[in-house]
């Protein structure tokens, strides 16, 4: 049993301080790749939030759309940019949280819904008449560590705090 344990301490002790150079790395990755992504499909697209607009939450649904259209975008791009390098990870992961409530409303959530059950319908990937939040539901469950904890050490975040200290 105590060559178990000394295992088990053996392995902690490697993956702890590499958990606080790679732990959140995959995250701000896939994140960054993904929200640049949708922000250059918004670039070279044309707006379509005009047909969505009175789904958005307040203060979003009285804004202009030409303007929701262009914080979106660039939100995205540079949001995505900024989470790549991990810098000031925190405010854009806060950001992208926000944009990403406001797409659930506006794209992502079923037009109605009488039950918690039919609710659950829409946790999925395909509209099928029931809602996708699946996708939008997990970015959000992805940037709440980034929004918590940062960019961890393999950031431009941990220079800087670094080298202000």
């Amino acid at each position: 049993m105590d060559k178990l344990k000394a295992l088990w301490k053996a392995v902690v002790d490697i993956l702890d301080p590499a958990g606080d150079w790679v732990a959140l790395l995959p995250i701000r990755l896939l994140m960054a790749y993904e929200f640049f992504k949708a922000g250059l499909t918004k670039f070279n697209g044309s707006n379509w939030f005009g047909n969505i607009q009175d789904n958005f939450p307040f203060p979003f649904n009285v804004i202009p759309v030409e303007i929701s259209w262009f914080l979106a975008t660039w939100t995205e791009l540079i949001g995505g940019l900024f989470l790549f390098a991990g810098l000031f990870t925190r405010f854009w992961a806060f950001s992208l949280i926000i944009l990403t409530i406001v797409a659930i409303f506006g794209v992502h959530w079923p037009d109605e819904w009488s039950s918690l059950a039919e609710l659950w319908k829409g946790y999925a990937i395909t509209d099928k008449g029931f809602g996708n939040y699946r996708v939008p539901l997990l970015f959000l469950a992805m940037l709440l560590p980034l929004l918590f904890i940062g960019g961890g050490k393999a950031s431009l975040d941990h220079v800087i705090a670094k080298k202000l200290k």
